[in-house]
C-alpha cells in the first residue's frame, strides 16, 4: 500500500492563492514604451532598413539609380505593411468595427 505523502507548509514568499483578508501588492505605473513587437516597432525597423538598404547597396557598387528604385520599393511596402498594421491593431480594439465586412457564415444559399 503506497504510503500518503506528507505534505510541507508552504516557504516563504511563495506564491498563495489571495484571501479575502489581503491587500493587493502596489500598482507599477505602465512602461511609456511600445510593448516588444508592436507596430510601432515593427515599422520603425522598417524604417530603418529602408535607409539602411540602400546604403549597403552603394557601399558595394550598385548604380545610385538601383538603389533609389529599391528604397522606393521598401518604403512602399513599408507603408503598405503599416496600414495593414494599424488597420489589425484597430479591429483588436474595436471588435465591433472589425465584424462589419469579411465573410458571413450564415448563407442564403443552398449547399449540395
Amino acid at each position: 500500500m503506497p504510503r500518503p505523502r506528507a505534505t510541507t507548509p508552504t516557504a516563504p514568499g511563495a506564491h498563495r492563492a489571495p484571501g479575502p483578508h489581503r491587500t493587493p501588492g502596489p500598482r507599477r505605473a505602465p512602461d511609456p514604451r511600445p510593448a516588444p513587437g508592436t507596430a510601432d516597432e515593427v515599422v520603425r525597423w522598417a524604417a530603418f532598413s529602408c535607409a539602411l538598404v540602400p546604403v549597403v547597396l552603394l557601399w558595394y557598387g550598385t548604380s545610385p539609380a538601383g538603389a533609389a528604385g529599391t528604397a522606393l520599393g521598401l518604403a512602399a511596402v513599408t507603408a503598405a505593411c503599416r496600414f495593414l498594421l494599424r488597420r489589425s491593431e484597430h479591429g483588436a480594439r474595436h471588435p465591433a468595427a472589425a465584424r462589419r465586412g469579411g465573410r458571413h457564415t450564415r448563407s442564403s444559399t443552398p449547399v449540395d
